[in-house]
């Protein structure tokens, strides 16, 4: 199997990653990613120019990639940067779009490529904890609009959002997979409260209230009732763009960590010859690489049609890149000794970004038990397949 990247995947890399390291240095970072607007429009932008949310969509739909390695190529830069900008929200509402929308909502994704339309997924709610058919915000018929009702919670950028992807249940209960709409709403609509706020690693979220915002029939995505498929499939494309993020962002840890092992020195030698440090940085190495497999294969694996095996490789991804990602964070303090909690020292901001990523479109926990599930939901097809045939 070949896994270099195409020419123009290490074309754009090349693109993105000289951008960053200019115009995107830690300091501006933080300056931006911890200020009140959690991010820079004006960056933004220039990100839009650069193509970099147009990769993230293929050339059928106006994009200059959509394959999963030229999301995964996209974010792992971004990761490398720790860019807080809100590309994350671009890329699963415009996947949503895709997937479900009409001719009239796909043409939304023009904006949302030109960087001109802020967009935001709001599923989350309080208590969900983490299952996608944990919906309890609701969904009415009143003639010939929609009218919603409900909470959402830690929606990335909710608060700056020109469009919002509402997740909301027009049928059943909380816990059925049928019964759940998916709404476009935008961000300014009369009866939506907002209650912002910074996220401990940078950029912002927020509560969103719901409170008899009324939406026309052009706002429902696909078919009423149907969009539990639809959220699965675009929530997988998150959880393969923060696996790529981490990725990156190991990275950088791994490289600052090994730089600083072999510049601090203690009994006049480098700490980086002590055995014991060698052998820990070792072990972090080959888990690193363990986390690119794993974000590789959910790349190969995100556009396939099998649903089962396509959602079981995203779940072993983002078990593995939660669960090691935490572990590089941990491990490159700790060979740092106290410096390494310091607020000047990017590799404070990268291991605070490790750790919350786990807590993204489900933490390792999650995962591993979702992985379990879906295994059982294979075998099972698979030993009724075979009494079919006896």
């Amino acid at each position: 199997m070949n896994l270099e990247h195409t020419e123009d995947r290490r074309m754009l890399a090349d693109t993105l990653n000289r951008f960053i390291s200019e115009r995107y240095g830690i300091e501006t970072r933080n300056r931006i990613a911890y200020g009140e607007e959690g991010h820079s429009p004006a960056l933004y932008a220039r990100f839009a120019e650069l193509g970099a949310i147009a990769a993230l969509f293929p050339e059928e739909a106006g994009g200059l990639g959509g394959r999963g390695h030229d999301i995964g190529v996209v974010f792992e830069c971004l990761g490398r940067g720790l860019v807080a900008e809100p590309l994350l929200g671009a890329l699963v509402v415009g996947q949503a779009l895709l997937h479900a929308g009409s001719p009239a909502q796909r043409g939304r994704l023009d904006d949302i490529m030109g960087g001109g339309c802020l967009a935001a997924l709001a599923h989350d709610e309080p208590g969900s904890h983490y299952e996608l058919e944990n919906v309890a915000v609701t969904a009415r018929r009143d003639g010939e609009s929609w009218v919603i009702d409900g909470v959402k919670g830690v929606v990335g950028f909710g608060d700056k959002a020109d469009l919002l992807l509402v997740s909301a249940r027009t049928a059943g209960h909380p816990g059925d997979t049928a019964g759940i709409s998916l709404f476009l709403v935008p961000g300014d609509a009369a009866g939506l409260a907002t209650r912002g706020y910074r996220r401990f690693e940078g950029g912002r979220a927020a509560e969103l209230a719901f409170n008899g915002v009324r939406v026309g029939d052009d706002a429902l995505l696909g078919r009423a009732g149907a969009g539990f498929d639809v959220l699965e499939r675009v929530s997988g494309y998150g959880i393969l763009a923060l696996c790529a993020e981490a990725l990156g962002a190991m990275d950088v840890a791994k490289e600052q960590t090994l730089a600083y092992l072999r510049i601090r020195k203690q009994f006049g030698v480098p700490i980086g010859s002590f055995q014991a440090l060698q052998h820990r940085m070792a072990d972090l190495l080959l888990e690193v690489e363990q986390a690119r497999s794993a974000v590789i294969n959910a790349a190969a694996a995100i556009d396939s049609d099998d649903r089962v095996a396509r959602e079981r490789v995203l779940s072993a991804a983002k078990y593995s890149t939660g669960y090691i990602g935490t572990l590089v964070a941990q491990e490159s303090i700790q060979l740092h000794g106290g410096i390494g909690m310091t607020w000047e020292l990017p590799l404070a901001h990268y291991a605070k970004r490790l750790v919350m990523i786990d807590h993204q479109f489900g933490d390792e926990d999650h995962h591993l038990a979702r992985y379990v599930a879906l295994a059982r939901e294979d075998a099972a097809a698979s030993a009724g397949s075979v009494a079919l045939r006896a």
